[in-house]
């Protein structure tokens, strides 16, 4: 039997005010963007980086090395964070993302860009894990989940304006301004951070699974690299390929030995014991391969055998990702409605095989608009899978294995998305071998460097490439061709996929379009707890935060339970509590709120001694019923995920405790809507 960690105790950041939380949530916005937009801006940019630094066998791994590096990333991120401050992880890491960037836009050759592509996902997973944990800090509960919310927004705006972007930097500058953009913005998220960012004292320091992150990613590697490189660089049956394949089989057991000893595992084996949780991981690995394998290939397909410059193919590869937002949108509203899932992920797979098929048909002489029928079907397929599988997973998993069930779903995700770059790219390279140097020389007249280009290739005459174009869209057409049985895959599988009850947190989250890109998160439960709770008051906190207080059976008014709630926080947080350090939290003049306390001092419930102020044994009862009250209405909320289970209840009294603080609604402030609007 697993041994279940007691929550460790969140770690105690300065207050904030408004103007200043701001500032820090548009820093690690800011941050965020960067991560995420380097995981496709390069898409439109490949095929000139090819034909730039040559090596188009190693085309994919421009991409899977950043999302297998921002995979191992993910896992360490939160762990690092705990340890070493969120504050310092997170100029840190911003500072090794410049670097790195820097590095990538002076490359001179294939191996140094994919290097350096690696150390900038490996930045970009802790920029993003420490971005949602830095929220966790610092942004009151009750108005979370709309911050965590725009953060998962960045996602889904990134997967149109990636392409995008790198388009026109690739047509209008240079393919190297795809990485050189991140150095201003990356040096001004440094600067904001060590201005704006609190200092967090970390939480403890916490058991790191180091030997489970080392075996996992050697494994995850290899067998990547083994698939990329198969058929490409070497045979498929030479030693090199199957010594890679055995090494990294051999790995992943070792990795699974590891996990039942480590005292907090990586991915605790307990979770495959769940057959939701084993349908859900394979069809995110599946979704990722789907959707970056073709976001990967499309632009391909676009500039060398259309013609269309880098910012064309972007623009025309919009239709795959309209469908993705819009129907996560629809899938989530309609699970958030109705607590039916199962069909999404069983209509999606079909879907996403029909519009692979589709891609697969695409040739010289193809028009636009059946091109762009087929990604919007394929866009389709991915967006009504992709959006409940975290949400199905939340609803299954223990309290305490919330957090590691919600990042095993995004690891595999990922793991899926640098798979599918991988093979996608082994087959195009495959065929392409095989066929280009008959078409070249089918093409008298065409220098054979220019083939690797696409504005070089289609500066000659069309009919005097035809060959070599016929070439790139055979390499493309089996490319789309060999994934269909992916999806199918996918479609077996999601019929055995059960459908359990949805808990209440999360049908409320279904229609977030952020949950259905599964933004990288930590691993820590109560942090999955935390957003639950924040998504929860949104929804009833203005409605149902009065009643709390009047069941609660408190005898205190607004005003002196306003004190008291002051009082009592500060007094669990080991802080002095004074007239002049809660003014100054509040932005009011001492002399605004001491008739408050003076009052408050009257009736009994406070005391001042050698200007300090105390709770008298009156008005710590007296905050004690408004806090059970609090935690019995949160475990009510919550019943659905077993709120009697012993870490759950320890977290919800930690919680209730520290929500005093943040709810206007729950300890009404002594001058009304005045303190109770600004109590932030």
């Amino acid at each position: 039997m697993a041994t279940l960690v007691e929550p460790q105790r969140p770690p105690e950041v300065e207050p904030l005010d408004r103007r200043r939380m701001n500032l820090v949530f548009i820093t690690i916005l800011v941050g965020l963007l960067l991560a995420a937009l380097d995981q496709t801006i390069v898409s439109t940019a490949l095929p000139t980086i090819v034909g730039d630094l040559g090596g188009a066998g190693h085309l994919s791994w421009v991409v899977s090395s950043y999302l297998l590096a921002d995979t191992i990333a993910t896992v360490l991120a939160g762990k690092f964070g705990d340890q070493f401050g969120r504050k310092l992880l997170f100029q840190v890491s911003a500072a090794v993302f410049v670097v790195a960037s820097a590095l990538c836009g002076l490359a001179q050759g294939m191996s140094w860009l994919i290097g350096w592509r690696a150390v900038q996902g490996f930045a970009a997973g802790c920029l993003m894990v420490t971005a949602t944990a830095v929220i966790a800090d610092i942004i009151p509960l009750r108005e979370r989940g709309k911050y965590q919310g725009a953060l998962g927004a960045v996602f889904g705006v990134t997967t149109v304006l990636g392409p995008l972007l790198g388009g026109l930097l690739t047509d209008h500058l240079s393919w190297r301004w795809v990485f050189y953009i991140n150095l201003p913005v990356g040096l001004a998220v440094i600067v904001l951070a060590a201005f704006t960012m609190p200092s967090i004292r970390p939480g403890g320091r916490p058991s790191i699974d180091y030997l489970g992150i080392v075996f996992v990613s050697l494994g995850a590697a290899g067998l990547t690299l083994a698939l990329s490189w198969g058929g490409v660089e070497y045979p498929w049956t030479s030693s090199t390929i199957v010594l890679m394949f055995v090494g990294s089989l051999v790995s992943l057991a070792v990795f699974v030995f590891v996990e039942h000893r480590a005292v907090e595992p990586v991915l605790p084996l307990r979770l495959f014991t769940s057959s939701v949780f084993d349908v859900c991981v394979v069809l995110a690995f599946i979704v990722g391969f789907a959707m970056l394998g073709s976001m990967t290939f499309l632009p391909t397909y676009l500039q060398y055998v259309k013609g269309s410059s880098a910012t064309e193919s972007g623009l025309q590869t919009l239709p795959m990702v309209l469908g993705l937002l819009t129907m996560s949108l629809i899938s989530g509203t309609v699970v958030g409605r109705t607590g039916r899932y199962k069909v999404f992920p069983v209509v999606g797979s079909a879907v996403m095989a029909v519009g692979l098929y589709l891609l697969s048909r695409l040739g010289v002489d193809t028009p636009y608009w059946q091109m762009a029928l087929g990604m919007l079907v394929l866009g389709i397929g991915i967006g009504s899978s992709m959006q409940v599988l975290t949400i199905v997973v939340q609803s299954t998993a223990r309290y305490a294995d919330l957090g590691v069930a919600t990042s095993g779903v995004t690891f595999f995700r990922t793991l899926g998305s640098s798979f599918g770059a991988a093979v996608f790219g082994t087959v195009f390279a495959n065929v392409l071998n095989n066929r280009l140097p008959a078409a070249v020389a089918a093409s008298p007249g065409v220098d054979p460097a220019a083939v690797s280009t696409p504005t070089a290739l289609h500066a000659y005459p069309a009919d005097q490439i035809a060959p070599i174009v016929a070439a790139y869209a055979h390499a493309v057409h089996v490319v789309f061709l060999a994934a269909v049985p992916v999806p199918l895959v996918a479609l077996v599988l999601a019929i055995f996929l059960k459908e359990v009850p949805l808990r209440g947190t999360a049908q409320s989250t279904a229609a977030d379009v952020g949950e259905g890109f599964s933004m990288p998160e930590g691993s820590d439960a109560r942090q999955q707890l935390q957003l639950a709770i924040a998504r929860l008051l949104q929804r009833k906190g203005r409605s149902h935060l009065p009643l709390v207080r009047q069941r609660s059976g408190a005898g205190f008014g607004p005003s002196d339970s306003w004190v008291v709630g002051q009082v009592y926080l500060r007094s669990r947080l080991d802080r002095p509590a004074t007239i002049e350090e809660i003014s100054r939290r509040f932005h009011l003049p001492a002399a605004v709120l001491e008739p408050a306390f003076a009052g408050a001092a009257q009736r009994g419930y406070v005391s001042e001694a050698d200007g300090e102020l105390r709770l008298t044994r009156l008005g710590q009862d007296e905050m004690d019923k408004v806090v059970r009250a609090l935690r019995a209405w949160l475990a009510e909320e919550l019943a659905d995920w077993g709120a009697d289970d012993a870490l759950l209840s320890a977290a919800l009294g930690d919680l209730a405790t520290r929500f005093v603080e943040q709810a206007p609604e729950l300890t009404p402030g002594p001058i009304g809507a005045l303190t109770s609007g600004r109590a932030q």
